[in-house]
């Protein structure tokens, strides 16, 4: 069966309140641990059940934000969402003072126990009516983030798609496609600046009423930081300014110069090379093609994975209007399937999703045996471990999207993954400014976005887009508007990838033994646990940081950029 004919089905909420009331009803009456176990394994279907459902709604809805059916369908999740929420933590709650529950945990996962106590601090029903507030302002910024239309050059583009305009090779078509993408943002400041912050104030009113100071602390009980917390992080982005921003700034420079401009603007930083940036080689079908023969090379069980995704047409690349912006891998437990959702747009992030998203959907194929199901995907800066590994391991096939254009990829490949570490440690360092303040005005939060830029990107020139200069550019990051303190995971699981970039150059046999491990091992083990059962550092500890940036900057000493 292909994606587009799984089946969907409305859930009824009272339906799903009174399935809820029978499994609880069932846990707390059994007369031994068979029929608690198996009252467990029926809450763990329904759990699937309605993952897949609101999985599927959201899936089609983001493939066109025009079909009315799922759009109202959309808007029934973020009703019914946060009372689903309140049966399982009532019914967490019951298996938590079951006489079997210290049998249980020889059963299930330590994660399974950790994530559901950081819920049952997170929750509690004087905040559902925020929480379905929360996701309508969500829904409602990517709506409006999808209904961009841009008129340039005589013709109407979606953000996504003028992206293509703002990597041309022509340094005054970049501009200007530059300058009418920020121009969106600029016409609709006050629209995103008042969504946030009524974003910011709902998610602060649910905080106090937990009992917390500001939303800091809930925001990282939501994100299940299993196994760190504020000071580790806050130690992190130390070690980034420390040590890998200086870094980054050698290599603006030096792109600079390679491109002989007097100064790097704001639509020169994609520009690598003068001969223009490595693109792939073909089309969308093509490209798919040689993806799988790609991963049947590289492995029997990536290619298993990846025909498994051809041929239940489980991707969805094309850019088109009315699609959601951006890219995600989501998965389906009722039909055993991950998905891929992105828009391509003719630049090497095409063959990235190919690998990024890639990683993640495999990483979901590998562990879907995990039982409960909450276990099966890690927390997120363990996921991002997979698809920004995988984005590695793949090197040695590259040549096959982008042919004599492929030594240029990996030098903007692993440059990219360089500058992009203080960028996404500036997303963090705002958002707990924000977090920390709710009282900021929208445009004291620009001013803080920009004071932090400053910080962390010192090389930015805005001459010419006002917007920019004020402090706009985290209107384009949908994870500050959508998941609070998403964003740090992807910089940590980036340092792991280049760990495991530096065993692949150093010919080390294991390295891909030891992904296809944490791969299976899925959500079963807390962040820190998973890095080390990959064989790597974790990034918080001293040194990690230094030692990987060291090896990268070696490989940098030995190219040659006017070969590129």
């Amino acid at each position: 069966m292909k994606f587009k004919d799984y089946p969907y089905e409305h859930l009824d909420e009272k339906v799903l309140h009174e399935q809820f009331e029978q499994i609880d009803n069932a846990l707390k009456t059994s007369q031994n641990y068979e029929q608690f176990y198996d009252a467990f394994k029926e809450l763990d279907q329904l759990n699937r059940h309605i993952q897949t459902m609101s999985g599927l709604c959201n899936t089609r809805h983001t493939i066109d934000t025009k079909d009315e059916f799922y759009t109202k369908e959309n808007d029934h999740y973020d009703h019914i969402l946060p009372l689903i929420q309140n049966d399982m933590v009532k019914t967490t709650k019951t298996i938590w003072n079951s006489p079997y529950f210290e049998q249980l945990k020889k059963d299930v996962p330590e994660t399974y126990f950790l994530l559901k106590e950081m819920e049952m601090k997170a929750f509690d029903e004087s905040i559902i009516e925020d929480m379905q507030e929360e996701n309508k302002l969500a829904s409602a910024y990517q709506a409006l983030v999808a209904s961009a239309d841009v008129e340039f050059d005589g013709e109407h583009y979606s953000l996504a798609g003028l992206e293509v305009k703002m990597n041309d090779s022509n340094r005054k078509i970049r501009e200007e496609a530059t300058k009418a993408y920020w121009g969106w943002f600029e016409d609709h400041e006050k629209e995103l600046g008042d969504l946030y912050d009524q974003m910011v104030k709902v998610r602060t009113r649910m905080a106090k009423k937990l009992g917390f100071e500001n939303y800091i602390p809930l925001g990282y009980l939501r994100m299940t930081r299993l196994d760190y917390d504020q000071d580790d992080v806050a130690n992190y982005r130390k070690q980034v300014l420390k040590y890998v921003v200086p870094f980054a700034n050698e290599l603006y420079a030096r792109q600079q110069k390679r491109l002989g401009y007097d100064t790097l603007h704001v639509w020169d930083e994609k520009i690598e090379f003068l001969t223009g940036n490595p693109k792939p080689k073909y089309n969308r079908k093509e490209m798919v093609e040689r993806a799988l023969n790609m991963y049947k090379e590289l492995d029997p069980k990536t290619g298993e994975f990846f025909q498994f995704m051809v041929d239940h047409e489980l991707l969805d690349l094309d850019s088109y209007p009315g699609k959601a912006a951006g890219g995600y891998c989501t998965y389906f437990p009722d039909y055993d399937s991950p998905f891929i959702f992105a828009n391509f747009n003719q630049t090497s992030h095409d063959a990235e999703v190919l690998t990024h998203e890639a990683g993640h959907a495999f990483q979901a194929y590998s562990s879907k045996h995990i039982m409960p199901y909450d276990c099966a995907w890690p927390t997120l800066e363990s996921c991002e471990i997979h698809s920004m590994s995988m984005e590695f391991f793949t090197y040695p096939w590259m040549p096959l999207f982008f042919e004599e254009d492929t030594d240029k990829y990996y030098y903007n490949h692993l440059g990219g993954a360089v500058k992009f570490l203080p960028y996404g440690v500036l997303v963090d360092h705002f958002q707990h400014e924000v977090y920390a303040h709710p009282e900021m005005s929208p445009e004291e939060r620009m001013a803080t976005w920009r004071r932090l830029e400053k910080q962390y990107l010192p090389h930015k020139n805005y001459e010419g887009v006002p917007i920019l200069e004020k402090g706009g550019w985290w209107f384009r990051q949908l994870h500050i508007f959508m998941n609070p303190f998403y964003y740090i995971d992807y910089t940590l699981a980036q340092v792991c990838a280049m760990q495991f970039w530096a065993r692949l150059q150093a010919k080390d046999p294991e390295a891909f033994e030891d992904y296809k491990k944490i791969c299976t091992i899925g959500g079963s083990l807390p962040f820190k646990s998973i890095v080390k059962e990959a064989g790597l550092k974790v990034p918080f500890d001293d040194g990690s940081l230094e030692g990987v940036m060291e090896e990268v900057r070696t490989w940098f000493d030995h190219a040659d950029d006017s070969k590129l």
